[in-house]
C-alpha cells in the first residue's frame, strides 16, 4: 500500500494519479489538468453542453458530469487518454462508430494525440438525453 504524503489517502499502486484536492466544479477540474489536456476538457464540456442544454453540471466520482434527472454522461483525463462515461448501452449502440476507440463497458476512450470526435460525443449525448426524456 502507498499513502499520499499531500492527503493522506492510501492506495494499491505506488505513486498512484488521483487528485489530492477535493474538486467542486468543472471548471476548477479544468485548471486541475494538465496545460495541454485543458483545451481538449473545455471542448468536451462545450460540447456535451450544447448537446443536453437543460444538463445541470456537477462533479461525480470526482469527475465532470451532467445531470439531467440521474448522470448523463461523465468526462475524465488521464495520463495517456480523455474518457467519456455515457453508460452500458452507448458503447453497444454506438459500436460502428466507435471502432478505433478503446471501449469497455459504458466508457470510451479517446487518445491523446489524436483527434477527437466532438461530433460522436454529442450524438452519444443526444442519446442519452433522449433516454432519459424518453
Amino acid at each position: 500500500m502507498w499513502q499520499c504524503p499531500k492527503c493522506g489517502r492510501t492506495f494499491k499502486n505506488i505513486n498512484q494519479d488521483h487528485y489530492c484536492a477535493k474538486i467542486g466544479t468543472i471548471g476548477e477540474y479544468i485548471l486541475a489538468q494538465p496545460r495541454e489536456v485543458q483545451p481538449l476538457l473545455a471542448e468536451i464540456r462545450e460540447t456535451i453542453r450544447r448537446a443536453a442544454p437543460n444538463a445541470v453540471e456537477k462533479i461525480s466520482w470526482q469527475m465532470p458530469a451532467f445531470w439531467q434527472g440521474e448522470n448523463l454522461i461523465h468526462f475524465a483525463a488521464f495520463k495517456k487518454h480523455v474518457s467519456i462515461f455515457p453508460g452500458g448501452q452507448a458503447t453497444e449502440t454506438f459500436a460502428e462508430r466507435l471502432t478505433g476507440y478503446k471501449t469497455s463497458k459504458g466508457t470510451v476512450q479517446f487518445p491523446l494525440g489524436q483527434p477527437i470526435d466532438y461530433e460522436l460525443i454529442a450524438d452519444i449525448t443526444k442519446w442519452r438525453v433522449a433516454q432519459v426524456e424518453g
